[in-house]
């Protein structure tokens, strides 16, 4: 009787731990220390990079921005401090699942696979897969890189493409992995890649700060359409529900319409380049009915 007592009491005691641990949301961590932290890119123009001064800047790190202001009035704060960390493509997410990070705010899609971990907030943008090459190399469609090298970064939506794709269609491509945009870009530059598969506005941001972008061509064939958005912690609705609802209302209010604009159809720092990228007619239809579905119908469609 004695060790049943004692077992059942272990047993309360995690069940309790258990609901508290449930109940706890980084909302409440945040409002107790006053600092929000996010994951940054260095090379992921124009959605999170380094500028001259070596300060990050970009379209999701303003959005990130936007968030962190909607919290600290939502929590009551008077000053909200945003720290960031580094993260590459294949560590913003367990960044994110073992919190060491709150919000991962770069070029990151939106797909029913990460869902399984992560969440996401509303699409703040629609990417598609292209690849860019030296105009030299006279490439412009996927048959032409039978048997050649390639290279995508790793734990990328682009490079699982690339991988599903050759081997359907029997292309027999060499493909390498970098860590980052820009690891993976050099590589081309060098020759030591044919192609490098990726985001179409990213590759129109490297191609347009590069030292010679007149040598570069980005592929006219579109690949793989899917949403881009602010990457959250799963199983966290408080959160959740204070983050989404700050995007929305950047989004209604027109916000998120002028950071595009700032960002994606004027000069941007630090070379003043400007990426002439407007906004698509599905990122349209996506903030007119904003939604954090890894697979929104309009993009089904395309």
């Amino acid at each position: 009787m004695k060790v049943f007592s004692l077992v059942l009491a272990a047993a309360v005691v995690a069940a309790s731990g258990g609901v508290a641990q449930a109940a706890t949301s980084r909302l409440d961590r945040i409002q107790s220390t006053g600092e929000i932290v996010i994951g940054t890119r260095d090379a992921a123009i124009p959605f999170s990079y380094l500028d001259d001064r070596q300060q990050s800047v970009g379209y999701a790190m303003d959005i990130c921005q936007g968030i962190a202001d909607a919290l600290k009035k939502d929590l009551g704060l008077q000053k909200i401090h945003v720290r960031e960390v580094p993260v590459t493509g294949s560590t913003r997410i367990p960044l994110i699942a073992n919190g060491t990070i709150d919000l991962s705010c770069g070029p990151d899609t939106n797909n029913a696979q990460r869902q399984q971990q992560v969440s996401f907030a509303p699409a703040t943008f629609v990417s598609a897969t292209h690849f860019a090459s030296l105009k030299a190399s006279n490439l412009h469609h996927l048959e032409d890189f039978k048997g050649k090298t390639v290279i995508s970064v790793s734990g990328s939506t682009n490079l699982k493409w690339l991988t599903e794709i050759n081997a359907s269609r029997y292309l027999g491509m060499k493909i390498i992995t970098a860590s980052d945009h820009a690891e993976a870009f050099l590589t081309v530059a060098h020759g030591r890649a044919s192609a490098f598969f990726m985001d179409g506005i990213l590759l129109a941001g490297l191609v347009a700060n590069s030292h010679d972008p007149q040598a570069w061509s980005i592929s006219k064939d579109a690949y793989t359409f899917e949403p881009y958005g602010i990457i959250e912690p799963k199983n966290d609705p408080k959160f959740k529900k204070a983050v989404d609802d700050a995007v929305k209302a950047m989004i209604a209010d027109g916000q998120i319409e002028k950071l595009y604009t700032k960002w994606f159809t004027q000069p941007i720092p630090p070379r003043g380049v400007n990426l002439n990228w407007p906004m698509t007619p599905e990122l349209k239809k996506l903030l007119a009915h904003p939604t954090d579905s890894p697979e929104p119908e309009i993009l089904k469609t395309n």
